[in-house]
């Protein structure tokens, strides 16, 4: 029952009044497509909203509502690179972005320097 109000919970919760994402589930896990953006240098070494120190080196991502430690995989759909990456922050703090991955994750999905990209993410919760 948890798992279905989370779905819904995801499919329709709103930032600012616009839809955060449309998306779809299979059994377990949701997939959502959307736009992702990633951490400025200025953030490497401060602390993150989960207690832990942000580096840019590893393969982190913000999500406003995930819980911490959720493992995403996200896909850059322009050009099929994918990458896993663990929440272990809140934001973005945007209408416009579902996700913000680290440098070393932006870079796998060969998005870094772009600034943004089109993507689909998806992911189970923890415990699933």
């Amino acid at each position: 029952m948890k798992t279905l109000i989370f779905i819904l919970f995801t499919l329709f919760a709103t930032v600012s009044g616009e839809p955060l994402t449309k998306g779809k589930s299979s059994g377990d896990l949701i997939t959502v497509k959307g736009k992702a953006t990633y951490y400025a240098s200025k953030f490497h070494g401060r602390r993150t909203t989960s207690g832990e120190v942000f580096s840019n080196k590893k393969f982190t991502a913000a999500h406003l509502k995930l819980p911490f430690g959720t493992m995403v995989k996200v896909i850059n759909v322009d050009n099929g690179r994918f990458v896993e990456v663990r929440v272990n922050d809140r934001g973005p703090h945007s209408k416009f972005f579902i996700i913000d991955l680290s440098q070393a994750a932006a870079k796998k999905i060969g998005m870094f320097g772009k600034g943004v990209a089109n993507i689909e993410m998806s992911y189970t919760l923890p415990g699933k």
